[in-house]
């Protein structure tokens, strides 16, 4: 436990750290995207090309990793899906305020995950965690428009539009990248991974002080049916979920680890984008985001201190 914490404390430190950093106007505005795009576009990137290029795939199990998360992600898709009418009629929660329920629920931070799989297993922990984003990222991109789409009232985007997003999707360009140079047996020369090794260093802190410069405190209401399903369904069920499947599937060890790391973080912030985009309730899912990131720093220990 107190191994756990140690590593997750400096997380969540910077994460408050980007929280004051935000309120005090150090940076602000437009500034900040700024920041989330270079971490976006660029650094992050360079963390997962250099860990797949150099990762030892044989040295944890690929295969079983990916199908616990998917498992996981599609028995929660569907028994939300199965309970949308249930939760409608006995809460008088709709079709849009569902679909941020969904989001929450389902979606995940990478970012979060990245440092803190990077605190408790190393490069290891990295290699692992980006595998987990070549099976999660496509699936829950698809899953979370599809839903909208259908219960959302915004503007549905297009097939084309769906696959260009995924198949730009700086982080699936970058492991795809690292995949291919994994593969063909190429050394990276030195020069090159020094410079990228320089960008990972940057990367890690840069994205979670983001995600702390992104809470909104002051937009919080008292909780309801909605938001405190929202909030919750994510870090209570889906890393009992996960150790289910990695269960059955034998993933044991810093494997299971990373698949409880990324079944316990808080959901992606994008997910705010995607909400008010297409229709959903985008101050729901707000709230979500900021909830859940607050409670992270009990529900992570706890998920990691029970299932590995």
């Amino acid at each position: 436990m107190l191994t756990t914490l140690s590593a997750l404390v400096p997380v969540i430190l910077v994460i408050a750290s980007g929280y004051l950093i935000a309120r005090t106007g150090l940076i602000t505005g437009e500034q900040w995207r700024g920041v989330e795009r270079l971490a976006y576009y660029a650094l992050f990137p360079a963390v997962l090309f250099r860990t797949i290029s150099q990762a030892d795939f044989n040295s944890f199990p690929t295969l079983n990793m990916g199908g616990s998360l998917l498992a996981s992600i599609f028995t929660m898709a569907l028994v939300l899906l199965l309970a949308r009418t249930a939760i409608e009629r006995i809460w008088g929660i709709g079709p849009d305020r569902f679909t941020s329920i969904f989001q929450g629920t389902l979606r995940w931070n990478a970012m979060i995950a990245l440092a803190i799989a990077d605190n408790v297993a190393g490069d290891l922990g990295l290699a692992m965690l980006a595998v987990a984003m070549v099976f999660m990222i496509p699936v829950l991109n698809v899953a979370s428009i599809l839903v909208l789409s259908r219960y959302a009232s915004g503007t549905s985007p297009s097939g084309a539009k769906i696959a260009r997003d995924l198949y730009t999707n700086p982080f699936i360009l970058s492991i795809g990248a690292g995949v291919l140079m994994n593969v063909s047996g190429l050394a990276m020369p030195s020069l090159i991974d020094d410079t990228l090794g320089i960008f990972a260093r940057a990367a890690l802190p840069i994205g979670i002080i983001c995600v702390g410069a992104g809470l909104d405190l002051g937009s919080l209401r008292r909780p309801g049916p909605a938001l405190t399903m929202g909030t919750f369904l994510r870090p209570v069920f889906m890393p009992l979920l996960a150790f289910v499947f990695a269960s059955l599937f034998g993933v044991t060890g810093p494997a299971l680890a990373v698949v409880v790391i990324a079944s316990a973080v808080p959901c992606a912030s994008n997910s705010y984008l995607l909400a008010r985009q297409m229709g959903g309730d985008a101050k729901l899912m707000a709230e979500i985001i900021t909830l859940q990131t607050l409670a992270a720093t009990v529900t992570i220990p706890l998920a990691l201190l029970l299932f590995t």
